[in-house]
């Protein structure tokens, strides 16, 4: 068995966590109106485990659905501490007719040429797909330019080929943000007793809902103390999602967690604060002086001069790192952004 096979099967086995089906059930609470008489098409589930299966076939008939299609990787590759698999049919396909199940000619991987030309035909994807594997996942989506509800790590928000994608408003986060628990699953076509729960759970779709258009209540004034600059950059820092100030027209620095309230129409995403995007933000990085004023008064990690990170002095003047950050800006009620959004600080 190769090693390329080796790997691809331990990303399987380590990526098989089942949603649950109440988990399913309320997120799709706010799309229903999406999925009349559409095909839809989950690309990396097995019925006999999935809920997302049980979920749309249970509901076919209120969906007004044209069509449901399923296909599930099946290794064809077992390594020695496995047991070949009984052949199992790897396509299910439901339509008013009924439910018929067929064999794939490949292994069902959501990259194969037979699943992409089923994702062609589809009209919207809804699935939880390898988090290992998200960033290809994605980019087949946006190439394909398919409609699509899908679970992913938070993590991913920050992503290269990712946040852009965020930015440009291409993609948005759903309504569930957090903590979610799954079913794991023993390998046997069956699921175990066993859940794991993740703390940093959230769905990525393209999907329209009424959340996306609520505006943020905005009740904090800004002042000098509470909102420092950052020293390498022209824009404040703010803590947390509910401080941002109602009256300050130029960049913010929020925390990632405000990509979950975000309404673009109050909001344009100007850049992300640290990491590989950050040289798109800026071009300027930690000054020797902010990273040695850093060190001084207790700062941890590798941190050097013209970092790709921002950074600034609290109201104590100790230089503080802080967390991810993305920059933004406000609309104005004459769809402007702020007085600063157009410039390019060097």
């Amino acid at each position: 068995m190769s090693n390329l096979n080796l790997r691809k099967a331990q990303r399987v086995k380590d990526d098989e966590f089942y949603t649950m089906y109440r988990d399913i059930e309320k997120e799709l609470a706010h799309y229903l109106p999406h999925f009349k008489g559409k095909s839809v098409y989950l690309n990396c589930d097995n019925p006999i485990l999935s809920q997302f299966w049980a979920y749309f076939s249970t509901n076919f008939q209120k969906l007004e659905l044209k069509e449901l299609i399923a296909t599930h990787y099946i290794n064809q590759n077992p390594t020695l501490f496995d047991t070949k698999p009984i052949p199992k049919p790897n396509l299910y396909r439901q339509t008013p007719k009924g439910i018929k199940k067929e064999f794939l000619m490949d292994d069902g991987d959501f990259r194969s040429k037979e699943c992409k030309d089923i994702l062609e035909k589809s009209d919207i994807v809804v699935t939880n797909p390898p988090f290992s594997l998200f960033r290809e996942y994605i980019a087949q989506l946006i190439k394909y330019d398919k409609k699509f509800l899908i679970i992913g790590n938070q993590n991913a928000i920050s992503y290269k080929e990712i946040f852009p994608l965020l930015k440009e408003n291409k993609v948005w986060l759903g309504h569930t943000y957090g903590r979610m628990m799954f079913h794991i699953s023993n390998h046997n076509y069956r699921l175990s007793t066993k859940t794991q729960t993740f703390g940093n759970i959230c769905w990525f779709t393209n999907l329209e809902t009424n959340k996306r258009n609520e505006s943020l209540p905005l009740f904090k004034l800004y002042n000098e103390n509470d909102y420092p600059k950052y020293d390498n950059y022209d824009a404040i820092n703010v803590d947390w999602v509910d401080e941002i100030p109602i009256d300050y027209d130029g960049y913010m620095g929020v925390p990632i967690t405000f990509m979950q309230k975000h309404n673009p129409n109050q909001f344009e995403i100007i850049g992300q604060g640290q990491g590989n995007l950050y040289r798109e933000l800026t071009s300027k990085g930690l000054s020797q002086k902010f990273v040695d004023d850093y060190y001084k008064t207790g700062g941890t990690g590798s941190i050097k001069e013209d970092h790709p990170v921002l950074g600034y002095y609290d109201k104590k003047g100790k230089a503080v790192i802080p967390y991810m950050r993305i920059i933004i800006s406000k609309i104005n009620q004459n769809g402007e952004i702020g007085r600063h959004a157009r410039l390019k600080i060097l």
